[in-house]
């Protein structure tokens, strides 16, 4: 059996060398189950939360939609994709969402210059309705799936 789907199911990648403790890991639970509750219930329109190890050495995340937790100098994933996602919000540059809905793989970098201020990019993410357009956009209907 498939455990993941890389076109509907989300990975959420955070730093390997934080805990479980740490505050991106709690905020990538808030994502999570954020993204699991829009997904009804589809055995693959949910969440998966991987270190950023994992998803380097793991090519099928590669083309998965992808969402970072914590800033480009913690998590290597989301300095990967710093240069190449458009900024999309910011709070006085102290919490930044940067992301990327367009024809490839979906990606945003949820982060700020502290665990605070990351958390509030989760949030924002969440509440101004981002996370509701990056899922659409990744599960919107596709010819030969089942509804």
């Amino acid at each position: 059996m498939k455990l993941i789907d890389n076109a509907e199911t989300v990975v959420l990648v955070i730093s390997a060398d934080v805990g479980p403790t740490s505050d991106d890991c709690f905020a990538a639970h808030l994502l999570k189950d954020a993204v699991d509750g829009r997904g009804a219930g589809h055995p693959y329109r949910r969440a998966v939360i991987v270190s950023d190890v994992a998803w380097f050495d793991t090519p099928m995340f590669h083309e998965s939609p992808t969402i970072t937790i914590g800033g480009p100098g913690v998590n290597g994933v989301a300095g990967r994709f710093g240069s190449d996602l458009p900024t999309v919000w910011s709070d006085h540059d102290r919490s930044v969402i940067q992301a990327d809905f367009g024809d490839g793989p979906k990606r945003a970098a949820l982060w700020g210059n502290d665990a605070a201020a990351t958390g509030a990019a989760v949030d924002a993410f969440i509440a101004r309705g981002w996370l509701d357009e990056f899922l659409d956009r990744c599960w919107r209907f596709r010819a030969g799936a089942f509804a």
